[in-house]
């Protein structure tokens, strides 16, 4: 029963009022598709980035019903950007609550990236309520991963930029860089320093989703036209976040200043490990397979974010365990949920019966 919504159908993405989850967070979260049918839960990534309609692409919204929360401190939360408070199993409990808020017996979970974390987390500590997951790019909190985006030494060459504006030098190791990267970050009013930095992190960003894709287009054997016009998209920002790094304005506009809340929380994430024990995430899987919650895996062969042998490691545990519950899929390209070949099969796993 769905007592505490409104119950009008429609495949709008509407914004719900804001749920009380503990002083001083308020969590926002966001309804779309058909509330008499099977709810989804939607973990977006990050952390800090926030929800998006593009969350409800894999969804038949005709028949099923989308559900995304804000986690602490990300998108339409309040108070953006805290980091007080705001760790793994806060953001576990708040989805417990806004479930029994909406008046929800279960709910299957789609969630990519950081939220697959998220995602396991939240199923391992209450799996009599949640139906099934479908988790893409997986994410696994390892230094290789951060590293590699943070540092960027996976992708070559990059512009080099003073020190003050991205602390990141060879002698800096990847936990001093966090670090810093989170005192620069701190203050609520972000100056030069921070507004440096939260361009040059959007920008390392964008450049790992667009080399990801361009390497699923080159090993495509006939590149569909959607690839390539979600390649030039993804380059066209790329070339807006390299834009936005080399200005030099010390006043932050309206988008800079969500930049700065979205990798404050992520430079706190990061720097915790996910707020994740070693080992909790192999657990958190084998313990899934063992209670019988169906778990389908999905990820772009060229992720130059989340490497494929998460996913490959991850299903492999289940399938030991419960093989017919548990699927893997790798596809055609990166890091990105809406890549045509990863949104087909998103779309396929979603919305199987």
């Amino acid at each position: 029963m769905k007592s505490n919504i409104d119950a009008t159908k429609s495949g709008h993405w509407r914004r719900q009022r804001d749920l009380a989850v503990g002083a001083p967070h308020h969590m926002a979260w966001h309804l779309g598709g058909n509330p008499e049918g099977p709810a989804w839960l939607l973990l977006h990534g990050g952390p800090g980035s926030g929800a998006n309609p593009g969350l409800m692409a894999p969804l038949d919204l005709t028949r099923q019903w989308a559900i995304a929360p804000d986690q602490r401190g990300s998108g339409a939360s309040r108070p953006r950007g805290a980091t007080r408070r705001n760790h793994t199993a806060a953001l576990v409990a708040d989805l417990e609550r806004l479930r029994m808020h909406l008046g929800l017996a279960r709910w299957s979970v789609l969630a990519g990236s950081w939220g697959t974390v998220l995602a396991l987390a939240y199923a391992q500590a209450h799996p009599q309520r949640v139906e099934r997951l479908v988790l893409r790019g997986a994410f696994a909190v390892s230094r290789r991963e951060v590293g590699g985006l943070l540092q960027a030494r996976r992708f070559g060459k990059t512009p080099k930029v003073p020190e003050w504006l991205w602390p990141c030098s060879r002698s800096r190791s990847l936990p001093a860089l966090l670090v810093r990267l989170r005192q620069v970050l701190q203050s609520v009013t972000p100056g030069v320093a921070a507004l440096g930095v939260a361009r040059r992190w959007g920008q390392l960003e964008a450049r790992a989703a667009a080399r990801g894709m361009w390497r699923a287009l080159l090993h495509a054997p006939r590149p569909a036209p959607a690839l390539r016009v979600a390649w030039a998209t993804q380059r066209r920002r790329e070339r807006r976040a390299w834009a936005d790094f080399q200005r030099r304005g010390s006043r932050a506009d309206r988008s800079d200043r969500a930049l700065c809340a979205k990798f404050r929380i992520q430079a706190h994430y990061l720097l915790h490990r996910g707020f994740v024990r070693p080992g909790q995430l192999d657990r958190a899987v084998m313990s899934l397979a063992q209670t019988g919650v169906r778990v389908d895996w999905v990820h772009g062969r060229y992720d130059m974010v989340c490497p494929p042998q998460n996913s490959r490691r991850w299903s492999a545990i289940g399938q030991r365990i419960d093989a017919p519950r548990v699927s893997l899929t790798l596809t055609t390209a990166g890091h990105l949920g809406h890549e045509p070949a990863t949104l087909v099969a998103l779309r396929a796993r979603v919305r199987r019966a």
